[in-house]
């Protein structure tokens, strides 16, 4: 009897937590002499996740300690559209 409270108590605190989905944004990136350029995909926390402005002030912040300069942020996705940019995306996938 005990046991099966338990797992009732369980299963409904586990329903009762809002679903996390992802938030993630692709961009790109340059650094100088000599000129490279990078196509990337970060996560993003969920405060950056409202604008273009906001993920765009998170990753070039986290992009800039490796020399990069942040060109512009394509746009903000959720989970379902990692798996078709991460082949173009490469060592930039999730790298920051």
């Amino acid at each position: 009897m005990m046991t099966r409270i338990l797992i009732s108590l369980a299963l409904t605190a586990t329903l009762a937590l809002p679903a996390q989905a992802g938030c993630y944004a692709d961009y790109k990136a340059k650094r100088d002499n000599p000129l490279k350029l990078h196509y990337g995909v970060v996560e993003l926390p969920d405060t950056a996740c409202g604008s273009i402005l906001a993920a765009a002030d998170q990753i070039a912040g986290r992009i800039a300690g490796d020399g990069w300069t942040l060109l512009n942020v394509l746009g903000i996705f959720d989970e379902s559209g990692l798996n078709q940019r991460k082949d173009s995306a490469g060592a930039y996938y999730l790298r920051y």
